[in-house]
């Protein structure tokens, strides 16, 4: 494989996938200045290394909801992913279980929960959930992860109504219509590979998901489980602390992949501040731009326990399936050694936090 770094496997993406597809997997919300602050955010911290020190015995291994994971990175749930190879979710999930890591599945998967666990049985599972108007069918779904062996449930909290996504709209985005949301029947499972006016996933998200959704609802989802409890899409240290309130395990630091609403924080930009304020009591993780073994480093340094990344392994799937998602997760893997040797780290437990300074703040040192 000629592909060096996860850059080289977008552009190959964008070769290789049909429009409506790489469309709805690359676009942010609106003008998508998010987007851009995703990566650019990540571009304006600096590290800080030391040097001088034995660095001939280096682990990249932690802990995650006490499972232990060969490095702090981790799938983050995406979309449909048989749009970007046949095997989909099945592929992306052996994958994340080859290389020792957590692979996290969205509700709305091109394969169902029964499936990804039966093609990945020694994967660390975690299933992405929405709160649908039907709470019976929210229900169902945690009772059919708890019965397949999924190890924590990750409610999606930033997601009352889906964003503006010029990209989609445009395309009309639907499903192609040999593919399906398989952990659906009927009209759920098939409704999204038509669009009327809109993107199909626009118009199925405003039918079915519910707008009213609010604290009490994760009060609910946590009493009907003995699941951990992960919210996915915090942004404030308010709601963080409302969130360990409410003693749930963790919090994803994200903002949707700069999918729902343009002009927010990139999610490294607030890591620290929510860090602060949670003191702790939580498990804190970080999805969006991560791109290299240096964001990895960074993000961890703010405080973030592990990061997940999402567009990565769509563009490796893309590339050669399994083998694609394998080959990025093993870049990052390495860079992110690298850069625990170059700045005198041998494990997770030595990054701290001065080693990671704004651009704007290091020439005050």
């Amino acid at each position: 494989m000629d592909l060096c770094c996860i850059d080289d496997f977008e552009e190959h993406a964008k070769k290789v996938l049909p429009k409506n597809a790489l469309d709805y997997y690359r676009s942010g919300a609106a003008s998508q200045l998010t987007l851009q602050l995703n990566i650019e955010a990540f571009q304006r911290l600096r590290i800080r290394p030391r040097v001088m020190r034995d660095v001939s015995n280096r682990s990249l291994s932690t802990s995650v909801l006490g499972h232990q994971v060969s490095l702090p990175v981790g799938v983050a749930p995406t979309a449909m992913q048989r749009m970007a190879h046949a095997q989909g979710e099945l592929a992306n999930a052996r994958a994340a279980g080859k290389c020792g890591t957590i692979y996290v599945m969205s509700t709305l998967a091109t394969s169902s929960l029964e499936e990804v666990a039966e093609a990945a049985p020694d994967t660390i599972r975690w299933f992405q959930l929405y709160i649908y108007k039907n709470r019976k069918l929210t229900a169902e779904l945690v009772r059919r992860a708890e019965r397949t062996g999924w190890k924590a449930l990750v409610l999606t909290v930033d997601a009352p109504v889906f964003g503006v996504r010029y990209a989609d709209a445009r395309n009309k985005f639907k499903l192609p219509p040999h593919l399906r949301l398989a952990n659906f029947e009927g009209m759920l499972a098939d409704k999204i590979t038509s669009a009327k006016k809109i993107s199909g996933l626009n118009e199925y998200v405003n039918d079915l998901f519910d707008d009213t959704i609010n604290w009490k609802d994760v009060s609910w989802l946590k009493s009907i489980t003995k699941l951990p409890l992960v919210l996915k899409g915090v942004l404030t240290p308010e709601d963080a602390l409302i969130a360990a309130d409410l003693g749930i395990e963790a919090i994803v630091v994200s903002n949707h992949g700069a999918r729902q609403l343009d002009t927010v924080p990139a999610s490294i930009e607030v890591l620290p501040s929510i860090v602060s304020a949670v003191g702790g009591r939580m498990e804190v993780y970080l999805d969006g731009g991560i791109r290299q073994g240096t964001d990895v480093f960074k993000a961890l340094a703010l405080g973030a326990k592990m990061v997940f990344m999402g567009r990565p392994a769509l563009w490796g799937l893309a590339h050669s399936g399994q083998k694609g998602v394998e080959r990025v997760i093993d870049i990052l893997r390495n860079e992110f050694d690298t850069a625990l040797a170059l700045t005198g780290c041998t494990s997770v437990k030595d990054i701290r936090k001065e080693m990671v300074v704004h651009e704007s703040e290091y020439s005050k040192l």
